[in-house]
């Protein structure tokens, strides 16, 4: 185990699977206490009995739909009632839903550019207070490649989507500005093809849509939440301090041609 994060205190939303979860590991395993936040408490549970297992580390489950300014203002308490302070925040939450434009209703648009854009805005704005009383910390956000480019085999794109993570991106430079008078990285990093279950009903590490993925890809392989994982650590990490208002692309070359 790597102590690069020694006594730090992480909160990270959307943690109870996924990319979300192999963030939680590589933290914990690097030392942090980590706080799993997740609209479902079972699947924070099972993460936080995954870092205890592995690592030995202490964390914490909490419920919260990052749309819901109580819920969040809770889990910030509740993290800090039970480790004295907090140092980074990752900003991980998010979904997508598969419509074309000519099928996407304006409830998918609300959904969608809720939680992925204004639940990052929502969950910093209320970590602000928390990183003013440190004069310390360090914020990453998930965004994706699609920020910079649609992905669309069949011709259809998901431009609600798009335009959230898009979004990600200008306020991950807006926000490293702002915390920046509270000695505050801001960063975002730019996943391509990780096969988890965010993708509803699709299969990215098998068949056409694999061969597809593997088409544009310079490293040969769908990349995995332990590499997103070990990109976090490094943008929230001491090796990272002069770095702040970027976004990293994770995405084995994809963005390359």
């Amino acid at each position: 185990m790597s102590r690069t994060h020694e006594n730090k205190v992480a909160l990270i939303t959307g943690a109870g699977s996924g990319i979300g979860r192999g963030i939680a590991l590589r933290l914990a395993s690097d030392g942090a206490r980590v706080a799993v936040v997740d609209l479902h408490i079972e699947s924070a549970k099972e993460t936080v009995a995954l870092i205890e297992s592995q690592y030995g580390t202490p964390a914490l489950a909490l419920e919260a739909d990052v749309r819901d300014r109580a819920a969040v203002s809770a889990a910030f308490e509740a993290t800090v009632a039970e480790w004295g302070r907090f140092d980074y925040l990752v900003n991980n939450a998010g979904l997508i839903t598969m419509s074309s434009l000519e099928n996407l209703t304006d409830e998918e648009w609300d959904l969608v550019l809720d939680v992925n854009l204004k639940g990052m805005f929502i969950v910093t704005q209320i970590a602000t207070p928390y990183f003013r009383d440190g004069n310390s910390g360090a914020v990453v956000n998930l965004s994706t490649v699609e920020a910079d480019v649609v992905v669309s085999s069949q011709g259809f794109a998901q431009v609600h989507y798009n335009a959230s993570k898009g979004g990600v991106k200008m306020l991950t430079k807006a926000l490293a500005v702002e915390l920046s008078r509270y000695n505050v990285r801001v960063n975002a990093i730019a996943p391509g093809p990780v096969p988890t279950a965010f993708l509803p009903g699709i299969d990215v590490s098998s068949g056409e849509v694999l061969d597809f993925m593997k088409s544009r890809l310079l490293v040969p392989r769908v990349g995995r939440p332990e590499d997103m994982g070990a990109a976090v650590s490094f943008l929230l990490s001491d090796d990272a301090s002069y770095i702040s208002g970027v976004q990293l692309p994770v995405d084995g070359g994809w963005l390359a041609r």
